[in-house]
Parts: C-alpha cells; structure tokens; sequence
C-alpha cells in the first residue's frame, strides 16, 4: 500500500493507494498517529484503494473516535467494492463519506 498525504493548515488529506489490510494498516495506524495532534481536518482520499480488510476498517474506526472530540473525518472517492465493504458491516452509517 502506498500512503500519500498532505498537509496544509489544520486539514490532512490522506490517499491511500492499494489494499489496506493486516500487512499493511499498522503502517496507517503509524501515520494517523504523528498526525492526529494538529489536525482538525481529517479527509481519506480513497480513490486508488482497492480493499479494506477488517484490520483497515479498525483503523479508520479510530481515526473517527480521535477525530470525533477535536474536528471532522470525512472519508471520499470510494470505489464500489470499498463502498460495498462499508455498507456490508455498517460503516456507511458511522463514517462520513462523500
């Protein structure tokens, strides 16, 4: 998985490229956390993701619950199959996404 991100003022936008998965969400997770203190903004760029696995899911979860006191997440761009994800375990419903 390839992590792309870019900062400016207090809104990080994340790209993530690939399968987000057991291999690769620690390496997120990882990210999210040197992030997460200046960032009010929070936005996944999901466009080039092709699979989220539970462990990915777990993450974005966390990212929400940090986000969720401090600004907003919003998750866009993703593809059917990521999307079809995100409705089959009720992520639709707790993330925003665009």
């Amino acid at each position: 998985m390839k992590i792309n991100k870019t900062i400016e003022n207090n809104t990080t936008v994340i790209s993530l490229e690939g399968r987000l998965d057991t291999i690769t969400s620690p390496e997120l997770s990882w990210e999210l956390d040197s992030l997460l203190d200046e960032t009010k903004k929070l936005i996944f760029d999901l466009s080039k993701l092709d699979y989220i696995s539970s462990s990915g899911l777990r993450v974005l979860l966390s990212a929400q619950k940090a986000m969720k006191d401090k600004g907003t997440m919003i998750v866009k761009n993703a593809s059917e199959t990521v999307m079809e994800i995100f409705e089959i375990t009720g992520f639709s419903d707790i993330l925003t996404i665009e």
